[in-house]
């Protein structure tokens, strides 16, 4: 493994777990007011488009990672659409 891989790694790590602090916050609080769920949706559905992307060129690292990215960021957005439906 050279140091661009290396690179690659850590920079999917923190992608893929950036998300991890505010998905914890949010199913702690439940509190989504500030959320925006287009934007969340919009996102989501560009993770889910990577992990398809990175299954079709068989890279590992790509569908790992973005399916981590996926898990956080669909805990956010499943509580925000949850919330927008209990408020209407």
């Amino acid at each position: 493994m050279n140091g661009f891989e290396i690179i690659g790694y850590l920079a999917g790590v923190f992608t893929a777990f950036c998300f991890l602090p505010q998905s914890i916050k949010t199913l702690k609080t439940r509190r989504t007011e500030d959320i925006s769920a287009l934007s969340y949706t919009i996102y989501t559905l560009g993770i889910a488009g990577w992990v398809v992307y990175g299954w079709y060129l068989n890279s590992v690292q790509m569908v790992v990672f973005n399916l981590i990215s996926l898990v956080f960021a669909g805990a956010i957005l499943s509580v925000t659409l949850y919330n927008l439906k209990k408020r209407k």
